[in-house]
């Protein structure tokens, strides 16, 4: 899809992050917006951005775990706007918490909104992108979804998920010789407020100020959200299959072709060195 003018793109998780980034700059593409989150007033200011460009856009309260909150947002986006071309399935959460001390509810909490309402995104606007004559499924996995981290153990399970979700439908809709590319995306660092929303496991030691948490990610999210959204939308225009974001997914990527079991010990080796149990 060379040009987006005119195309009405849907992405979730808009009111902040690559999500508002992802917004803006498919406004700028010329595109029609219909946004979603669960979070109103991030999603009012993301909206307001848009007024000031006149982007023609609408707004919705959805959360992406609710199956029926989604089909249903997805046949109002096309009531709303006549058609829908792209849907950025962006919406997610974080849990730090290791595989034996998390709760099975913290892993289902988690599962529900970064793997489940990709599934639901995707299964929503599919048939009106195939009703379009054309359309783009783009789906946000994770670094983490090409390597894995400890304590992280449950958003690797979701973004490994998602990859493995949608590289399937691409090899699907190709054999198929359909119109509809989808493609999924793996951001490394990227400085959002995921990090800083992310939740603990409650059965973890507390061992890390937030403040401490929050200035150890700020040192290593190097790439911006705005920037991470001109990556993906070149991506898409230049019909990619995969996307990676910043150089830390290129080099995680690499380092995952390579050495596929040693990078595990490298990592429990830091792991061990880290002064708290929270990666």
């Amino acid at each position: 899809m060379r040009d987006l003018t005119g195309r009405v793109a849907a992405v979730t998780g808009a009111g902040s992050g690559i999500g508002r980034a992802l917004a803006l700059a498919l406004a700028s593409e010329g595109c029609q917006l219909a946004l979603c989150d669960v979070d109103e007033k991030g999603l009012s200011e993301t909206g307001k951005l848009l007024e000031a460009r006149s982007a023609k856009h609408s707004l919705a309260r959805v959360d992406v775990a609710d199956r029926e909150g989604v089909f249903g947002w997805a046949e109002q986006v096309v009531e709303d706007h006549g058609a829908a071309h792209l849907i950025f399935n962006n919406a997610g959460v974080a849990l730090g918490a290791t595989v034996q001390r998390m709760t099975i509810e913290e892993l289902e909490w988690l599962m529900a909104i970064n793997f489940w309402g990709v599934v639901y995104g995707t299964k929503a606007f599919l048939p009106h992108l195939e009703r379009a004559g054309e359309g783009h499924v783009v789906n946000l996995s994770s670094v983490f979804g090409l390597i894995a981290f400890p304590t992280s153990g449950a958003y690797n399970a979701a973004k490994f998920a998602a990859r493995g979700f949608t590289e399937a439908l691409s090899i699907e809709l190709r054999a198929a010789g359909s119109p509809i590319v989808a493609t999924v995306v793996h951001p490394g660092g990227i400085r959002t407020a995921i990090a800083r929303n992310a939740r603990i496991g409650s059965a973890e030691p507390d061992v890390i100020s937030l403040e401490e948490r929050e200035r150890l990610f700020d040192e290593t999210a190097r790439t911006t959200a705005d920037q991470a959204a001109q990556v993906i939308l070149r991506g898409v225009k230049r019909d990619k299959r995969r996307v990676l974001v910043g150089p830390d997914a290129r080099v995680f990527s690499g380092l995952q072709r390579l050495f596929p079991t040693l990078y595990q010990r490298l990592l429990a080796l830091a792991a061990k060195r880290r002064p708290t149990g929270i990666v």
